[in-house]
């Protein structure tokens, strides 16, 4: 088969040339309408009940996650000047297009009763421009006086106060947004530069725009770095100039049919699609590498290049097939997860690098079929390099000192074992940011001072037409709030009752003791005053539904990480069914924060399933390949305890296992078991085509095949290393773990495998190579 294939590529050499030329520039037609996301990750299949919920509380009460808040705190802050500048702030921000709506001291509307039309009406605050210091006195007193602004929009024990900025559900999820964005911002350090107060930014809104700000930079970053790397390490290796030319030319025109194809599919750039790029470069240099170190090595022993060619397609084309499967299939299985991002990952990630692998095998031979044949380097040449002396070193440990290869492969695992004992499962919404990021710091600053800007919604259905507005369920309904307020990681509500209390409070002239649920006479009042109020006739719209059989209770919190949130809900949703019956209500927690949570569980949930699938599918792969029960399970080894190892690293380094880090056990996996492939197929040639006794194949695989293992190994090492320049902590963790296991995996794979071979060849001396490894 190969043979054949080799014959056609040789002979058809123009027309696969002009073949992947033309799909190269129609992928790059398609890429450059590649669009960042801005939208927050989907995690949760359609089909989870968490997501099914959120989206019809979204669909019932509208975006929870809308909201940017800027933030100040000063003592000072109804000082005539300053307040005067957070007004204008105010107003400024107000007047841009895609802003819905403003709320902040400086801009704010107080409830008055209107007895002669039976209403209550908006009096904005301030109602003109202040310019006496009494003026912004009597706005302060007016607003310390009504309870429901406190711990909404300022805080009197710190001295803080916020403004939160909607935006228009239009551009809420789209590059409209930037540009507002960047007003808000100008305008916000013009305030800074004014005042000499610093303004603290947050919001879902903002956080998600930075981050897929810092994605669009790192995008460049990365793939520039991975191509110079390659790069440099090939002009190591071969140290010639078409040597690294072409190689890197290929697995640019592989970049350009990756991003093509996330353009074809309807994908966006995320935080994990920007990096299939710099992968494909990363993971398509080895099948250069390996051509050529083949195409060299052939000939020494042919003098036709052409030949030499031909040969090289034939034996590497198998092997870098087989590896190339394994790599697609440590990202394919993620598309099992169910979950969309990293079904998107997973998909386009298996597909290029399928596709990089074919356009390196046509056109790397086809291109060095053109230009002159290289200098042979001689073999006394080689031998006297300090890889081959490395190599030659494993080659006496495999071959005169197995037992303390088994028993240091042993004592790493057991002391690794240890450490996976002790890895933490937890995972925060902006974690992946460094801390001395300027997102994360303000994000601490609502933290301490309005305890938190991620949404947590609860949503309440009595099941009966009117059943809300029932004097007897509104105070269960308030006793629900108190319980939840009283946790620290948990703001005051924002909810029907406390507009209740505030209408209540207005109904009575401003009289702040009357700031409470009304009675059932009062309240019947107070509810046709409201009904005659506001936009569409009813000031509630916001908390109700239009029969009044549900509510929606609003709270931020501190973002705690997805282990203290999931203890928490497993606390309080039992404490709030004490309150409200289960049999008589429908009470669902939800918003931007349980979506995250659930998401960073389902993740690693079907993560390790997706490590569990592509073990299995490997095995069965090699089981295929080598027909031999035996060899499929003694090849596990060298790959699996790599894996143990990086887990004890991440639990005796007490780094977490969140989405970005459990991606590294699928990645190195496939990555880890093409050097089992390269190792067990060139062994596998060897022993067939020779006949020569095993423990010579095993020095000759190990002295030859471990030059171009070590090579790759390189590659990767220092490609993955690349992403340690990331903003990103999860990336940086990715690149540095993925970067380790499969160095420790490339040891295993050059002193561990070829022990167990030779074990296993000596325990079952009967067996021969036509019996167990079959071409």
């Amino acid at each position: 088969m190969w043979k054949h294939f080799a014959n056609l590529i040789l002979r058809n050499r123009i027309f696969f040339i002009l073949f992947f030329l033309a799909g190269t520039i129609f992928m790059a037609f398609q890429a450059k309408n590649v669009q960042l996301s801005y939208a927050g990750s989907k995690i949760l299949p359609l089909t989870d009940k968490a997501f099914i919920e959120y989206n019809a509380f979204k669909k019932q009460f509208g975006e929870d996650g809308s909201i940017m808040v800027l933030g100040i705190s000063s003592p000072n802050i109804f000082e005539r000047r300053l307040y005067a500048k957070w007004v204008l702030l105010s107003n400024e921000i107000q007047k841009l297009s895609g802003i819905k709506a403003v709320l902040s001291t400086g801009k704010i509307f107080t409830l008055q009763k209107d007895t002669t039309n039976q209403k209550f009406i908006l009096k904005p605050l301030p109602a003109r421009p202040v310019n006496t210091q009494a003026e912004v006195d009597s706005i302060r007193q007016e607003l310390f006086n009504i309870p429901f602004f406190d711990g909404l929009v300022f805080n009197k024990q710190t001295n803080a106060t916020l403004m939160a900025v909607t935006f228009d559900s239009r551009i809420l999820n789209s590059a409209a947004r930037n540009p507002v964005l960047k007003e808000i911002e100008a305008k916000a350090r013009a305030f800074s530069k004014e005042t000499g107060v610093e303004v603290h930014l947050s919001g879902l809104p903002y956080i998600r725009t930075a981050v897929s700000q810092l994605v669009s930079k790192e995008f460049i970053l990365f793939l520039g770095l991975s191509l110079g790397v390659s790069a440099l390490i090939l002009a190591v290796f071969f140290r010639k100039f078409y040597a690294v030319l072409f190689p890197v030319l290929v697995v640019i025109m592989g970049v350009v049919w990756s991003i093509g194809t996330l353009v074809l599919f309807g994908y966006e750039l995320t935080i994990l699609t920007g990096l299939i790029p710099p992968l494909i470069v990363i993971i398509g240099i080895p099948n250069s590498i390996l051509l050529l170190n083949k195409y060299h090595g052939e000939l020494r022993k042919h003098a036709d290049k052409t030949e030499a060619m031909k040969v090289t397609i034939q034996r590497i084309g198998e092997t870098t097939l087989v590896a190339n499967v394994t790599a697609a299939i440590g990202f394919g299985v993620l598309y099992f997860t169910g979950s969309e991002l990293l079904m998107q990952f997973g998909s386009v990630a298996a597909i290029n690098v399928m596709v990089t692998w074919v356009m390196c095998l046509c056109l790397i031979p086809i291109i060095f079929n053109y230009l002159p044949a290289p200098r042979a380097v001689s073999e006394e040449q080689t031998a006297k390099s300090g890889l081959s002396r490395m190599l030659l070193f494993a080659d006496r440990l495999v071959q005169g000192r197995r037992k303390l290869i088994y028993g240091v492969s042993i004592a790493l695992t057991l002391i690794a074992a240890a450490g996976v004992m002790l890895i933490n499962v937890n995972g925060y919404v902006v974690d992946d940011l460094p801390k001395s990021s300027g997102i994360l710091k303000d994000l601490k600053f609502f933290e301490r001072n309005f305890d938190g800007i991620l949404p947590l919604e609860v949503s309440i259905d009595t099941r009966k037409k009117n059943g809300v507005l029932s004097l007897a369920n509104l105070k269960r309904i308030e006793k629900v709030e108190r319980m939840l307020a009283a946790y620290p990681e948990f703001s005051r509500s924002v909810s029907l009752n406390m507009g209740l209390k505030y209408a209540s409070q207005a109904f009575y002239n401003g009289d702040s003791t009357f700031f409470r649920l009304p009675g059932d006479i009062e309240k019947n009042f107070i509810l046709s005053y409201l009904a005659n109020s506001g936009g569409n006739g009813n000031m509630l719209g916001n908390f109700l539904d239009k029969d009044r059989r549900m509510t929606r209770l609003s709270f931020q919190m501190a973002d705690v990480g997805s282990k203290r949130l999931d203890k928490l809900l497993g606390e309080i949703k039992p404490r709030i069914d004490s309150v409200l019956n289960p049999k008589r209500f429908d009470v669902m927690l939800t918003g931007s924060s349980i979506i995250f949570s659930k998401g960073t569980d389902y993740m690693l949930k079907h993560l390790v399933e997706s490590v569990a699938l592509a073990i299995v599918l490997i095995s069965l792969l090699r089981l295929v390949q080598f027909r031999s029960l035996p060899v499929m399970f003694i090849s596990l080894l060298p790959n699996v305890i790599p894996l143990v190892i990086t887990a004890g690293i991440m639990g005796f380094a007490g780094i977490p296992l969140k989405p970005s880090t459990i991606l590294i056990f699928t990645i190195a996996f496939g990555l880890a078991s093409d050097q089992t492939i390269y190792f067990l197929t060139r062994y596998q040639q060897e022993l067939v085509l020779t006949g020569r006794p095993v423990p010579v194949v095993i020095s000759e695989t190990i002295r030859e095949t471990g030059v171009s293992m070590t090579h790759i190994a390189l590659i990767l090492f220092f490609g993955f290393g690349i992403f340690t320049a990331s903003t990103f902590g999860g990336t940086v963790v990715l690149g540095l773990l993925l970067s380790v296991t499969l160095l420790v995996a490339l040891i295993f794979n050059l002193t561990l495998l070829p022990a167990l071979m030779l074990w296993m060849q000596k325990s079952t001396p009967s067996t021969t190579p036509s019996r167990f490894l079959k071409t």
